[in-house]
């Protein structure tokens, strides 16, 4: 993990917050990028799966899902879009790249993000060659590299 300069990275925020903005989650908005030798190759944002609105399930608890349910979230993740995108409009450009993700806040502020705990996110990231996970910490903006954030993400733990 290493903190990034704010310039080095506030272009690319500037787009997930754009693709975030496109969220029709009722719980969250999320945005994500995806990013190779300072190209954008996969955007993503969060939303029911085929942005059906049959599918959504924002509003159930998620207490009253199966233990066996993992991801208790009706959405797509922005970064499962956006490693989707980025695979099906630029799959020779994967391998290497980085993604940025940001949450914003019911204002529609970019919302500093918790540390790492998507353990979906993560898993899909390094299984496709993403490089660097880069999130927006109170800290400041820190890169992780992808096998970390992995790490990372599973050893996450209620408070």
């Amino acid at each position: 993990m290493k903190i990034i300069s704010e310039n080095d990275a506030k272009g690319y925020f500037s787009e997930a917050l754009k693709e975030a903005l496109k969220s029709t989650c009722l719980r969250a908005k999320c945005g994500s990028v995806i990013v190779k030798n300072k190209e954008v190759i996969g955007r993503g944002f969060n939303s029911p799966p085929g942005n059906l609105e049959s599918q959504r399930k924002c509003l159930v608890e998620k207490e009253s899902y199966d233990k066996k349910v993992t991801d208790k979230t009706c959405c797509v993740h922005a970064e499962q879009r956006a490693i989707m995108d980025a695979l099906r409009k630029n799959p020779e450009k994967v391998i290497g790249s980085v993604i940025y993700f940001i949450r914003l806040d019911k204002n529609n502020k970019i919302s500093k993000s918790g540390e790492p705990y998507c353990t979906h996110c993560s898993k899909l990231a390094l299984d496709s060659g993403i490089r660097e996970f880069v999130l927006w910490h109170e800290r400041g903006i820190t890169s992780y590299d992808t096998k970390e954030y992995n790490l990372l993400s599973f050893e996450h733990r209620k408070n």
